[in-house]
């Protein structure tokens, strides 16, 4: 794909056909992954999307996708959309605070705070900016709120306004078979985002990220487990046999609002 860095390691590939074809090969043992981005070799600062309110421009994105398994027997995460690349690059290691608005998807174990009274596992349109100042002065009240979520009467009251603060937004898509093609678009202004699938609203949130931010679609087998009550994890999965996310129609444009 002209314009998209292509990101294969230890196994992954992208193939350009009929469709982007981007797969991870089954493996017991090691970090692989499949992705396009526009960011590599990008210092942050030089990263391409933002919205801009002082004109009135937003982001679109749209583009068709499917995947291989339905999203409870893949491994690790994938997904489509904008984000910062926190935890660095191959072409730019230092990591940072996180930010991002995409349609994501957590397989087990992976878990992020997403909903208070459910899992944050599966498919999701999201956002999320955690490098604002109402976010960054949280930080000091992490430890004293990780333990008073063990009581779930205090985690429904205060978790909620923490989510606000981290420019969090969420919508579950489990209802989507993922394995079938689908349309996604999302809308990405300077006062929200809208996430929509086969034309219809999924997410509509006042949240929208700090730009600049990179596209990315990837598909690996890391996972990440962070909740509210304060249980933290991550890794590599196994993969039994090799699972793949197909694109195609990919369009990002600048647009006024």
């Amino acid at each position: 794909m002209e314009g998209f860095r292509k990101l294969e390691i230890n196994g992954g590939t992208v193939v350009d056909d009929s469709a982007v074809r981007l797969t991870i090969p089954s493996t017991e043992s090691g970090y692989t992954n499949a992705q396009i981005d526009d960011y590599g070799g990008r210092k942050r600062r030089d990263y391409i999307w933002r919205p801009d309110q002082h004109v009135s421009l937003s982001v679109s994105l749209s583009l068709e996708a499917r995947f291989s398994h339905p999203a409870d027997e893949l491994s690790g995460t994938a997904g489509f959309g904008f984000w910062n690349a926190p935890f660095g690059d191959p072409t730019m290691p230092w990591p940072t605070l996180p930010k991002a608005t995409w349609f994501f998807l957590s397989a087990p174990p992976g878990d992020l705070p997403l909903n208070p009274d459910g899992s944050g596992q599966g498919f999701f349109a999201s956002t999320l900016d955690a490098t604002t100042l109402k976010a960054i002065s949280l930080a000091p009240l992490a430890p004293p709120v990780v333990l008073l979520n063990q009581f779930s009467g205090f985690k429904k009251r205060v978790w909620p306004r923490v989510q606000q603060a981290l420019g969090m937004s969420y919508q579950q898509l489990d209802h989507i078979n993922i394995t079938e093609w689908h349309d996604y678009e999302l809308n990405w202004r300077p006062d929200g985002c809208v996430f929509s699938v086969d034309s219809n609203i999924v997410l509509k949130t006042d949240q929208s990220p700090k730009g600049p931010l990179g596209f990315v679609c990837w598909i690996d087998n890391q996972y990440m487990a962070v909740t509210p009550t304060g249980r933290m994890s991550a890794g590599i999965r196994p993969i039994d046999q090799s699972q793949w996310l197909e694109i195609r129609n990919l369009s990002i444009q600048k647009q006024q609002s």
